[in-house]
């Protein structure tokens, strides 16, 4: 009966090493979900200034991951909503954290002609700066939104952690597209997490565009949750 015992423990002790083993191996999911005042795209209003709900989803396996998300949206026309799918790979080389990967933005309900959805590539990178943290990027489109043709988007940002809940941070874009005007896109603002599934952003957006009322300086206020 002892050996039984014995033989009965050493399984069970086997079975949950085996099981934490499958839980470590496991890819980690995440959900998000938003509400704000205005969905701004690199400066330009995607909802005609009206709000936007969205929402999606994150794997994560290692330095490898991918998700879905979507929010509504309005162009005046039938489009109902966007949703990008993207995936990529994520590495730190010292004090500096990179992220490569692929997104594809698509469309709901949207006209035959001319074509709304659009791949881009994306490079982007962090590094920490005394207090603050300084990350560039840029998106490569072989053919953007609107079948308008090979566009590139770069990026510059920072922000600056005031408190444990409280950041600081801003960005300065610049889009050019080979069959449109090229722009230049600016934002700032502060973002407050209530805890760490709740986070509220207040900031302000603007642009170089003439002429442009969903282009034209704005303030959107964003309150978003995340689960697990």
């Amino acid at each position: 009966m002892k050996a039984f015992k014995l033989a009965l423990c050493a399984a069970t002790a086997s079975l949950m090493v085996t099981g934490t083993a499958v839980a470590q191996d496991a890819p980690e999911v995440s959900f998000n979900l938003a509400a704000t005042s205005d969905y701004v795209f690199r400066g330009v209003s995607q909802t005609d200034e009206d709000p936007a709900i969205s929402g999606g989803v994150d794997v994560s396996k290692g330095m490898f991951y991918g998700g879905l998300w979507a929010s509504t949206v309005d162009f005046g026309d039938d489009t109902s909503a966007e949703y990008d799918v993207y995936a990529g790979v994520t590495n730190d080389f010292g004090p500096i954290a990179t992220d490569f990967g692929v997104i594809y933005y698509g469309y709901l309900d949207k006209p035959d002609d001319p074509e709304y959805g659009y791949w881009e590539i994306k490079g982007a990178a962090e590094f920490p700066a005394g207090p603050a943290t300084i990350g560039a990027s840029v998106y490569y489109s072989p053919d953007f939104f609107g079948e308008t043709g090979e566009a590139w988007y770069t990026e510059l940002g920072a922000s600056v952690a005031a408190t444990d809940a409280l950041s600081v941070g801003g960005a300065v874009g610049h889009q050019t597209i080979a069959d449109a005007d090229d722009y230049t896109t600016w934002n700032f603002g502060i973002s407050y997490a209530f805890s760490d599934n709740v986070s509220a952003d207040l900031r302000y957006h603007d642009t170089d565009i003439d002429e442009c009322d969903i282009c034209d300086e704005r303030v959107v206020a964003t309150i978003s949750t995340s689960f697990p």
